[in-house]
């Protein structure tokens, strides 16, 4: 390899890197700003007296329900994302797991993003402030 293709595909590498870390920054800003929302969603919920419940997680395959042990609100009619109480922003649909329906599953709390379903299909995106305060107007748990 001549001396100038082994300096341009390292100027390559280099440029590749640092858009990399640049996406890495603006992923932790958002999320960081996006957590406040879901703080003072969890505070508003408490002050209203928004019923909990305990999550459940769906496996892919989209059959049958898992306990998490986690208690919280659903922030999607459909069930695959809620919010714990602990104000942890939780993706509720998980690897199927063998004897999942009669164990409580394990689910990790993730980096909320302010723009919930992003590049998913259309109507299926939206803003995060919106997606909470419209679960605050819903009448309880029974509507979720």
């Amino acid at each position: 390899m001549s001396e100038d293709a082994a300096k341009r595909r390292a100027e390559r590498a280099e440029r590749a890197d640092y858009h990399v870390e640049a996406q890495r920054r603006r992923s932790e800003q958002e999320s960081a700003k996006a957590q406040v929302l879901v703080d003072r969603f969890v505070e508003k919920a408490k002050e209203a007296g928004l019923p909990t419940e305990e999550l459940t997680a769906r496996p892919w395959s989209g059959r049958g329900r898992y306990r998490t042990g986690v208690v919280g609100w659903y922030l999607r009619r459909d069930r695959s994302i809620g919010v714990g109480v602990d104000g942890g922003y939780y993706v509720l649909v998980v690897p199927p797991e063998r004897f999942g329906r009669w164990r409580t599953v394990r689910v990790e709390p993730t980096a909320p993003p302010l723009q919930v379903g992003q590049g998913a299909r259309d109507g299926e995106s939206v803003a995060l402030h919106v997606l909470l305060e419209l679960r605050l107007q819903w009448s309880g748990a029974s509507d979720a």
